[in-house]
């Protein structure tokens, strides 16, 4: 019998799960990168992966890779040209899912990868936008990967640096922002989804081992209990395990959870 899934080994078989098939996707780095390639060797063929670095591919890299910038996400890309190229697909709306990440999300969804603490007198700096902030402004809809840790989970970042439902209904459409479906956040002990007609985050599913109170409990952004009956989170079966660990044979990503 296979050793079972890890907590990371889920956040990917979950964040791939939530890749359409024909997807246009904004993939990211860490667990992303192994969830869109896991995406489109199993139930998404017709995927397309952009790469901040230029890179446009439409299949799983041949052999593992760490970065997106490694060898073998560039060989059988599609394209491999200047950011310009893939952020101008950004821009024009053809984006389906962009993957983030960030120090902080608040209940609407929105991220914080600026500073920790109060613009005059920051205890953390952090390292800023990137793309992080045209992703989640013109994505139509946005995939979080984060470790569950209350810290991260707050009512209202300390600096919205990529907004999703900003400061709840009808935000995006007053900023001058197309509409966004649906925010997705993957957590090393949960899956929660917010829309704007949720105003706020509920919980999709809890992973093997978890009661949906006591994550609620650690997840601080306010609003109502859970219900009683939410879902256990879907286990990858042996293929798509077998499928991940071969994606990073050396745990490098997958590792230690």
């Amino acid at each position: 019998m296979p050793e079972p899934a890890n907590r990371r080994e889920l956040m990917v078989a979950c964040a791939a799960r939530e890749i359409r098939d024909g997807d246009v996707v904004f993939v990211g780095m860490r667990l992303p990168l192994l969830a869109f390639a896991l995406a489109t060797a199993t139930h998404a063929p017709r995927a397309l992966g952009l790469f901040e670095n230029g890179i446009m591919r439409d299949s799983p890299p041949a052999a593992p890779v760490v970065t997106m910038s490694d060898g073998p996400n560039h060989e059988g890309a599609l394209l491999t040209g200047p950011m310009s190229r893939v952020m101008a697909l950004l821009a024009a709306g053809r984006v389906d899912a962009g993957f983030l990440g960030g120090a902080q999300v608040d209940r609407h969804g929105n991220l914080n990868t600026t500073r920790i603490g109060p613009a005059d007198a920051p205890a953390v700096r952090l390292p800023g936008s990137g793309g992080g902030a045209d992703i989640a402004s013109a994505a139509r809809r946005l995939l979080l990967v984060m470790a569950h840790e209350p810290r991260r989970f707050v009512r209202r970042v300390d600096h919205r640096t990529s907004p999703a439902y900003g400061d709840g209904r009808g935000w995006r459409a007053r900023a001058g922002l197309p509409p966004l479906e649906s925010v997705t956040l993957i957590t090393t002990r949960a899956v929660m989804r917010a829309t704007e007609a949720s105003d706020g985050f509920t919980l999709a599913s809890v992973h093997a081992g978890e009661d949906a109170r006591a994550v609620a409990a650690d997840t601080p952004f306010g609003g109502p209990p859970p219900p009683d009956d939410v879902p256990p989170t879907t286990e990858p079966d042996a293929a798509t395990l077998a499928a991940i660990r071969g994606l990073d044979p050396q745990r490098f990503w997958t590792g230690a959870a």
